[in-house]
């Protein structure tokens, strides 16, 4: 049995889709309200929040993923995540569980050095200090050895489906609507975006790769690193529209922010906009070179027609 812990969003929807088609056909989907994926799915409920029902719905499994997600509120990610990851660590240490975590970078410096697995935790924000404390809790229980872990992380998403990125709400959401993009911060400085199902199609090829546990691991992007000014354009061209966008100052953002809370909540993460952000994952490519990654047109002429 493998479990999925938080399977209603875009990573573990596809995740689940991914484990289906290669590694099993026996899979448990847990959330609170949760939803099959594939047929052959088990499902069961569970508010990860309670230690005793989490520990129900690991019972009995093999693998663990944790691809758990909250709504970008700051206070509710201080009171829940901990807790949340906490008591799935607990539930999958009980029953000999491996534990692959689903992370992202907002613990990483903010600045325009090469991010690789070694890159130090300086988390700029609440919600970065967040993300650092829950991972170092995880390197703890890897260090700790009881049950084997590892660590995949992806950089910001683009991708199909529910996918929640700015990256898709300020420009494919957009020109799906018939508007032009926009651009927060700055068109000149370089991205590393994941395609969301390559996120989950590497997560998947980790959790079941025995010497893939002790390690943490940059889930594979694209090389290409485009600035948003190169991928606006593309996106434009992708949907046979003018090449037109607009760059959203640091100003405006702060001057939404009085009137927005869900603004408020992501300035923090503005930094990361104002350099280069690059993510190297090098040392997954290494190890599995057949792996196919995403190129960025590709991936946006999949968005435009709906496939994934």
């Amino acid at each position: 049995m493998q479990t999925i812990l938080g399977a209603n969003g875009q990573i573990a929807v596809e995740l689940a889709r991914e484990l289906r088609r290669k590694h099993t056909h026996d899979l448990r989907l847990v959330s609170r309200n949760p939803r099959k994926v594939n047929d052959t799915d088990a499902v069961a409920s569970a508010d990860l929040l309670n230690a005793g029902q989490t520990a129900r719905a690991v019972e009995g499994s093999r693998i663990v993923y944790f691809t758990a997600g909250l709504p970008p509120d700051t206070a509710l990610w201080e009171r829940q995540f901990p807790t949340m990851l906490e008591n799935a660590l607990d539930a999958c240490r009980a029953t000999g569980a491996k534990f692959a975590y689903f992370d992202n970078t907002y613990m990483y410096p903010q600045d325009d050095r090469l991010l690789t697995e070694d890159a130090p935790f300086a988390p700029v924000g609440r919600k970065g200090r967040v993300r650092a404390q829950m991972a170092t809790r995880v390197l703890e229980e890897m260090a700790r050895g009881d049950i084997p872990v590892l660590i995949a992380r992806a950089p910001e998403f683009y991708g199909p489906g529910k996918t929640q990125s700015f990256t898709n709400a300020l420009v494919t959401d957009r020109l799906k609507e018939g508007k032009s993009p926009r651009v927060p911060v700055r068109d000149d400085t370089r991205r590393t975006l994941i395609w969301t199902p390559d996120a989950s199609r590497g997560l998947a090829l980790l959790g079941n790769t025995p010497d893939a546990y002790g390690q943490t691991w940059h889930l594979p992007c694209c090389d290409e690193r485009p600035t948003y000014r190169q991928f606006a354009t593309l996106a434009c061209e992708a949907f046979g529209r003018p090449v037109s966008y607009e760059v959203i100052g640091k100003w405006r953002l702060a001057v939404a922010g009085l009137f927005s809370r869900q603004v408020r909540e992501i300035r923090e993460l503005l930094p990361r906009y104002e350099q280069d952000n690059l993510f190297d994952s090098g040392k997954f490519k290494r190890r599995f070179p057949a792996f196919e990654v995403m190129r960025y047109r590709e991936g946006i002429d999949l968005i435009r027609n709906g496939g994934s």
